[in-house]
């Protein structure tokens, strides 16, 4: 009998590096010039962003009638696209404060980008809210500073004015601990900068000199963003929720929409910084950081969260049924089976059968399947953030008001722009800084390397286990030269 050698998570860092290899790998994308992939990219995000913004432009000069906004859907594809891009923000955050504060190692190849990420679509998230004003001018009238208008203040019982707080506070917060994370990195870049690049990256890293009372200060600084931006993930897209939770509006008033709302935008980022950190490995030749390793674990938070979103449509339809309310059931009916099906069976389909997929550990660690699968989770759960709004407006309680909305070419123009914005700004963001963190990774190299000694340990007491059976039985072993062979080259 052959022993068997219990299986071990992939490594984190490949590649044998040292502590100079991994500054000279991943502070490179500051150094050198962009590639042609790069100028590609980033010349069709700008061609996109600027579309928007005529876009916006055209909106703000004819006005809100060039959406194509009716008598029940007063909400279209702005309020839609608000709630996706807020989504897309809380992987940012749960990636760098959670798992920092439950001290996953795995986190580090990530949480860099995905802490960008949620900056850049918050600010996409942003453009939706001020530009449904109709008036983008009147912004300022949302917020509660003192004036001489006392009936123009705020309507603090609105959960409009509660998305303000939180998305402010959330932005805020996130920037911080995002430059905080950037600091000892720039000065790595700093050290090895000449001229002018060496005094800008010095004005970026604060005079860091690597002291051990700076790394104290640096780590106790980390920790205090990440205790407070832990209960942000959990609070910000769960305000976003009573923007519809609070109402009395059938499918919309409904207790499980915090939690709901939660998981899926945890699981529409997680896919979407999936999607970032593949094209970035590849265009950047990352590959030997962000690891089989990262992806597998991502997939199965992926796996996780989708399941409980899973879980939360079945309970809809459940507490639907359950009610006996025949106008909540209408709601529901009207979703699967109303003139938008299209998009709720759509919905289903991404965000519950899709991440499925991720059971199987051979479609967890293969790279085309993770791409493709976090594209599709992504298009799921704008479907399913175009069902919540589109499906429950387009018929209220009388027939006589029942409309079919669909986007204009203005509408869709806009959410092309924030595309744009998101994928130049993320663009720019490879340039000045290093996608991957320097520091933590150096944090974990030793980690990653006793991993690999362990690996090849146990597969040496492998091989000597089954060449010692096999000559305790007189059995005439003739492959032992070729493991004594195989042994060697690991």
């Amino acid at each position: 009998m052959s022993a068997t050698v219990s299986p071990l998570r992939e490594p984190l860092i490949e590649g044998n590096k040292s502590y100079h290899d991994i500054s000279v790998d991943l502070a490179r994308s500051t150094e050198k010039a962009p590639s042609k992939t790069w100028w590609v990219a980033f010349l069709i995000s700008v061609s996109v962003l600027l579309f928007g913004v005529f876009c916006i432009l055209w909106t703000i000069w004819v006005g809100i009638g060039t959406w194509d906004l009716n008598r029940t859907i007063g909400w279209g594809w702005d309020i839609t696209n608000f709630v996706w891009w807020i989504g897309i923000g809380h992987a940012g955050t749960l990636i760098s404060a959670i798992l920092l504060l439950f001290r996953q190692k795995w986190r580090t190849g990530v949480n860099r980008a995905a802490e960008a990420m949620t900056i850049f679509a918050v600010m996409c998230a942003g453009l939706f809210p001020l530009i449904h004003m109709g008036r983008i001018w009147m912004a300022f009238f949302i917020f509660p500073y003192p004036n001489t208008r006392g009936s123009l203040w705020p309507n603090f019982n609105s959960p409009l004015l509660w998305d303000v707080f939180a998305i402010s506070t959330y932005f805020t917060v996130s920037v911080l601990f995002w430059y905080t994370g950037l600091v000892p990195d720039f000065a790595t870049v700093r050290d090895r900068a000449r001229g002018l690049r060496k005094k800008f990256y010095n004005f970026l890293s604060f005079g860091w000199t690597g002291s051990a009372k700076h790394w104290q200060r640096w780590e106790s600084l980390s920790l205090v963003l990440a205790g407070l931006a832990t209960p942000l993930v959990l609070s910000v897209h769960t305000i976003v929720s009573f923007d519809f939770a609070t109402s009395v509006i059938p499918g919309w008033h409904t207790t499980i929409f915090p939690p709901y709302f939660v998981a899926g935008a945890v699981f529409s980022g997680f896919a979407m910084v999936q999607t970032l950190m593949l094209i970035t490995r590849k265009v950047l030749h990352l590959e030997e950081y962000i690891t089989i390793g990262h992806i597998e674990s991502m997939n199965k938070v992926i796996l996780v969260t989708g399941t409980i979103v899973g879980v939360a449509y079945l309970t809809e339809l459940f507490i639907a049924w359950y009610s006996g309310y025949i106008y909540e059931q209408f709601a529901f009916f009207n979703r699967a089976l109303g003139p938008y099906y299209w998009a709720y069976f759509g919905m289903m389909f991404c965000n519950v059968v899709s991440p499925q997929f991720f059971w199987v550990e051979k479609f967890r660690k293969s790279l085309w399947w993770t791409f493709f699968l976090s594209i599709v989770v992504n298009i799921g759960m704008w479907f399913e953030r175009f069902v919540i709004i589109a499906t429950t407006l387009a018929r209220d309680y009388l027939p006589s008001s029942w409309s079919f909305y669909v986007p204009t070419w203005v509408e869709v123009g806009i959410f092309l722009g924030t595309l744009g914005l998101f994928f130049t700004c993320y663009l720019l963001f490879t340039r000045v800084a290093p996608v991957v963190a320097i520091a933590e990774v150096k944090h974990i190299l030793k980690a990653a390397g006793d991993q690999f000694v362990k690996k090849n340990t146990e597969h040496h007491e492998h091989v000597l286990t089954e060449f010692q059976e096999a000559e305790a039985s007189g059995t005439v072993y003739a492959s032992a030269h070729d493991h004594d062979d195989h042994h060697e080259s690991h």
